[in-house]
């Protein structure tokens, strides 16, 4: 394999915490697990295969999931894995429950439970009271 000179990019804390630990195992560090998922990743994705194509189609809604073998099932499951993790990391639920009306809830920096009402009011709610 060539020497290919690295770049800077930000990667998701949990896929850093994750290679950590997998690296560990395998005696490689973090960098290098994470290199190596995306090598793995990289080759699976590009090479279309019949398997590859029925997964595609599942994930489209093309292809009922019962039909899929077990192993492009569990391909499946990671693909939507994916798929639900990159969308937590970048949904902003408190607006879009605003949006559609929705009052909700959080804990504050001091363990207090706050009300976020949709005209973008907020209030401390009294649990003693």
């Amino acid at each position: 394999m060539t020497n290919v000179a690295d770049r800077v990019t930000r990667v998701a804390a949990d896929l850093v915490d994750s290679a950590a630990a997998e690296g560990a195992r395998q005696s490689r560090s973090a960098k290098q697990q994470l290199d190596h998922w995306a090598r793995v990743g990289r080759a699976v994705s590009s090479h279309q295969t019949a398997s590859r194509r029925r997964v595609e189609a599942a994930l489209a809604g093309d292809l009922d999931t019962n039909h899929l073998s077990e192993d492009e099932g569990i391909v499946f499951n990671a693909e939507i894995s994916a798929a639900i993790e990159e969308s937590l990391a970048t949904a902003h639920y408190g607006d879009l429950l605003s949006a559609r009306g929705i009052t909700t809830v959080a804990l504050n920096d001091d363990g207090e439970i706050v009300e976020y009402r949709p005209d973008g009011t907020t209030s401390v709610v009294d649990v003693d009271g």
